[in-house]
């Protein structure tokens, strides 16, 4: 009985273990591509979590939150993209995504939803888009 109850409610440090052993599994298996989508996901998931801060006034987890979306666009999804050969598509990319970054770091100041709200209107079609190349390309593989 003291053997189960000592792993009955796992840690925050256990879960943050588990969900880096998670994460680090689905990105040693993933294609480029998923890749990618795993970063507007992640991207997604961390303004949900900093609107969830706001909501609550829980500076600490806003800004975290806010944080790692940034590191995302900036490490990710910037870094990503090929300036030299990409044309005018790396280009605009580039500069929306700076512009969503200007956009996160005013919420994180101003606790403003709707700068977040924004940030995910603008992200939403290139996700959406990421995702339906995907799927088009799964298919086409098996035809």
């Amino acid at each position: 009985m003291f053997a189960s109850a000592a792993f009955a409610t796992p840690s925050s440090r256990q879960r943050h273990a588990y969900q880096d052993v998670q994460v680090t599994t689905a990105v040693d298996g993933a294609s480029p591509h998923q890749l990618v989508a795993m970063l507007f996901n992640g991207l997604m998931d961390s303004i949900a979590q900093a609107r969830g801060g706001i909501r609550t006034k829980n500076v600490e987890v806003k800004g975290r939150a806010i944080q790692r979306a940034v590191r995302i666009i900036d490490e990710g999804l910037k870094a990503g993209l090929n300036l030299t050969d990409g044309g005018n598509l790396a280009a605009d990319l580039n500069d929306l995504y700076a512009y969503i970054t200007v956009r996160l770091t005013y919420a994180n100041l101003h606790s403003d939803e709707a700068a977040l709200d924004e940030c995910v209107r603008l992200v939403e079609p290139l996700r959406s888009a990421w995702g339906e190349m995907s799927t088009a390309v799964k298919t086409g593989a098996s035809a």
